[in-house]
């Protein structure tokens, strides 16, 4: 277990990570099923990913330059579903947001979103200005034409990610870069029919665009390719290759107990209440959250009456937080339940409340 840290002083931020889970490479030529086969009886799964910085993880934990089998795969015979771009935000539909019939010119419907007035489905292949989102939570719009799988990359290299979720896409901030201006703009939003292993929602994708081809109906399971920094690809299902799996740290306890119950029962089961540092954590606690028979799931944050401050159970002070809008409130008693669905926001709760919570292993 890997944890480093910093102290916070006077506010600001500070660095607390305990990885929630670990990448295993497996040298052994197994088709994928197999592999998945295996991952499940050692790990967990076969490797799901969350973002570059999982990506990055992953390449770091081969010792080879090949190709090796990750756990997105196609067989679903072609039913698609929309996500949006940035990790962690989830796709919900909005009829109000779209234009089903907004498409001018030469557009063709497609698999990807862009935005005049509202959303409507395009091909992807059409070049066009595009939004980018920056994690400070500033949009900047991008006056370069490019197809969507390019603009990705670009938001991806300079800033964040492509704009996502409605609160980006219908925000106040967004209506102002289009005051004056009559443009079509790509937004974050994609749909596929490529599913994870474990059920995972996580919509991040590397696809390496010269050699993926999404309609070869015959190649369904994913591969990454260590010799092309680990972009992906697909393969026929039944070919030998090496494969990654991960190993979780986290576990889902659908019991309903109050927030000390399930702290003194995380700490004398496993290793503690689950806290979270960073997005990418966010990302893989609410693939536990969503499978809650409870409305919230128990965090280790708390509030401290004394120093009037928020704080994880290990005392540390952290500085990435996911509230709802008028979910924060600051007063004696309180910690805070994620929600199991929607956003995954953060709704500060009475500690006597009980509801199912989340372990460290």
């Amino acid at each position: 277990l890997l944890c480093l840290s910093y102290f916070c002083i006077l506010g600001q931020c500070c660095l607390f990570t305990c990885r929630l889970y670990e990448y295993h490479f497996i040298k052994e030529n197994k088709s994928w099923s197999e592999a998945q086969t295996y991952c499940r009886e050692k790990y967990t799964d076969l490797a799901k990913v969350f973002d570059m910085t999982d990506m990055s993880r992953l390449r770091n934990s081969a010792q080879n330059q090949g190709e090796a089998w990750i756990g997105l795969n196609n067989n679903t015979g072609g039913n698609r579903t929309w996500r949006w771009s940035l990790p962690g935000v989830e796709y919900i539909h909005n009829d109000s947001s779209w234009n089903l019939n907004g498409r001018t010119g030469k557009e063709l419907p497609g698999n990807c979103g862009r935005k005049r007035d509202k959303l409507v489905d395009v091909s992807c292949h059409h070049p066009m200005w595009f939004i980018c989102y920056d994690d400070n939570k500033t949009l900047y719009l991008i006056e370069e034409k490019k197809n969507w799988t390019q603009a990705q990359n670009y938001c991806r290299y300079n800033h964040t990610d492509l704009a996502s979720g409605l609160d980006q896409v219908d925000g106040e901030e967004m209506k102002a870069l289009f005051i004056g201006r009559n443009m079509s703009v790509w937004m974050g939003l994609f749909r596929d029919s490529w599913r994870w292993s474990d059920g995972s929602n996580s919509s991040f994708r590397y696809w390496d665009m010269e050699l993926f081809n999404d309609e070869q109906s015959n190649k369904t399971c994913a591969m990454t390719l260590l010799n092309r920094s680990g972009k992906w690809s697909s393969d026929e299902c039944d070919k030998e290759k090496p494969f990654f799996c991960y190993d979780d740290k986290l576990i889902l306890i659908k019991e309903n107990k109050t927030w000390k119950e399930a702290l003194d029962y995380c700490r004398e089961s496993h290793r503690g209440l689950v806290s979270i540092t960073n997005l990418q954590e966010q990302g893989w606690v609410q693939d536990k959250a969503k499978n809650a028979s409870s409305p919230f799931v128990w965090l280790g944050l708390r509030y401290s009456c004394t120093l009037d401050l928020w704080f994880w159970v290990n005392d540390k002070l952290v500085c990435y937080e996911k509230w709802s809008r008028e979910g924060k409130t600051e007063d004696c008693g309180r910690a805070v339940g994620m929600m199991r669905g929607g956003q995954y926001e953060w709704v500060s709760q009475r500690d006597n409340e009980t509801y199912n919570f989340v372990c460290f292993k």
